[in-house]
């Protein structure tokens, strides 16, 4: 099962990026976004509503929901698209890999969940794999202010997004599943996306075409509540340290694609960053050793 999920949110996440190239137009980033995670908590809502599994939360697990939506439905996605504008996506990519680590480290600061060695060896060499994949891309890339300005908001989307990791296990472990506090959470994310056009000025265009509109649905049904619900899930299941290596296989996946869309050709070092790659995800999947506490004091 939790293989199923891991190849799921791999495969689904991983082609999300054609559907983002396809929501680029007339539409304000903020607005397609707010639009995305509407349907999708429409959608949940309705699912959970018409089978009866909608679950009873307290005023606590609404004020997790709330900051879990902020984190994972609003400010990440702010973040990463403003970091697009300034930086190149293979960097933000290899930026956003990072959360392996930073889950690794969330969890023992949060729930004093020992580090496992495999996982944070695993995670660098994923790092290092995709720091090998987009070389060419990342060294011809000139450093300027708005290139620090874009590199420190995608950390900042990638705590905001390891900070949601936390907020889901921790609402799992009080009995909450991912399809109802996913639902919450986006329709709360929603509404502070709503506020953030608001404030901003940002108008609420659409565009009434298959391309948009396929997009769309595309970005919010498996994107959103397929995507979403498995990989938290998995973040149940197998912890957010090892969960959270999907985010160097995402771009691994869409490399391959953009072979036969983009004619992407594969080189050497490519390949070499590809090997890298994998053999971290056979180190983060193998039975997990703590790291002393000895050792992390060192």
């Amino acid at each position: 099962m939790n293989l199923s999920l891991y190849l799921l949110t791999v495969l689904i996440w991983g082609t999300t990026w054609i559907a983002l190239k396809l929501q680029l137009g007339e539409v304000a980033i903020a607005a397609s976004i707010a639009y995305r995670f509407a349907l999708a908590a429409a959608v949940l809502f309705a699912i959970l509503l018409l089978s009866g599994r909608l679950q009873k939360m307290d005023r606590r697990g609404q004020l997790i929901c709330l900051v879990q939506g902020l984190c994972l439905f609003c400010l990440n996605f702010m973040c990463f698209y403003t970091a697009s504008q300034w930086i190149p996506s293979g960097l933000v990519a290899v930026i956003f890999s990072t959360a392996t680590l930073w889950n690794a480290i969330n969890a023992r600061l949060f729930f004093k969940q020992q580090i496992a060695v495999n996982v944070l060896v695993g995670g660098a060499l994923g790092l290092g794999g995709l720091l090998l994949l987009f070389w060419p891309e990342l060294v011809g890339h000139e450093t300027s202010r708005e290139s620090l300005l874009g590199i420190a908001l995608a950390v900042l989307g990638t705590l905001f997004f390891s900070a949601g990791n936390m907020l889901s296990s921790l609402q799992q472990k009080s009995g909450l599943k991912p399809l109802t506090t996913n639902a919450w959470g986006m329709l709360y994310g929603t509404l502070m996306l709503v506020a953030i056009c608001l404030v901003s000025g940002t108008p609420f265009g659409f565009e009434w075409n298959s391309r948009y509109i396929g997009s769309l649905l595309y970005l919010a049904i498996p994107g959103s509540v397929i995507g979403f619900t498995a990989y938290l899930t998995l973040v149940g299941r197998m912890g957010p340290q090892r969960a959270a290596y999907c985010t160097v296989l995402f771009p691994v996946v869409a490399l391959n694609i953009s072979v036969f869309v983009e004619g992407y050709q594969w080189t050497a070092p490519a390949l070499l960053g590809l090997v890298l790659v994998m053999l971290g995800n056979v180190l983060v999947f193998r039975k997990p050793k703590a790291l002393p506490l000895q050792a992390l004091a060192r």
